[in-house]
């Protein structure tokens, strides 16, 4: 697709579980995978897992579709500012779309037959880690070993949780787009 549209390199940025498929296309596409943002994210199967009362509430998509449930489960499940602040869950969960059980299946299925663990020390790109100091789904102690491992890395821990990267827009975005800024020679 990048390339119909006249992009031979780009940078990406994963939230999540979109964090692992970011850790994918930056090994699949050395060469065209410029700089790589990982934000609330581990390294597939092989990670330090969240406490099991959080896992359960994760194992079904039932989050997804009771508006009510998940407006009850933020704080716990997201952590940081959602804890204590009512009005910021509201806001963000307000208008969320469905999600199938299907899909939810899949992605679930997909997370767990999936590690970046072996490669991480093949990823040669600049890669910025944000990650929560209060996030519930994916320990802190996550991030510090993708950073210990991806050569080329940075870790920013900020004070929040899961959704951080929502929640402190303000501070976390000048961050990105700092990061994602700086002119790169050619990586060798």
């Amino acid at each position: 697709m990048l390339s119909r549209l006249g992009y031979d390199r780009f940078d990406v940025l994963g939230i999540s579980w979109g964090g692992g498929l970011a850790q994918q296309v930056a090994f699949q596409y050395p060469r065209r995978c410029r700089r790589v943002v990982l934000v609330s994210t581990a390294r597939g199967s092989l990670m330090v897992p969240a406490h099991p009362r959080v896992l359960a509430k994760m194992i079904t998509p039932r989050r997804y579709v009771e508006p009510e449930y998940a407006m009850s489960i933020a704080a716990e499940l997201y952590g940081g500012r959602l804890r204590d602040e009512p009005a910021l869950v509201r806001e963000l969960l307000h208008d969320r779309a469905k999600v199938s059980r299907r899909g939810y299946v899949m992605q679930l299925l997909a997370g767990a037959g999936w590690t970046s663990l072996p490669a991480l020390p093949l990823i040669r790109q600049p890669v910025l880690i944000l990650a929560g100091g209060d996030d519930p789904i994916v320990p802190l102690v996550n991030a510090r070993i993708m950073h210990r491992l991806l050569p080329h890395s940075v870790l920013h821990v900020y004070d929040d949780g899961h959704l951080g990267l929502v929640t402190l827009a303000d501070q976390l975005g000048p961050l990105v787009a700092d990061f994602l800024s700086v002119v790169d020679e050619e990586l060798a």
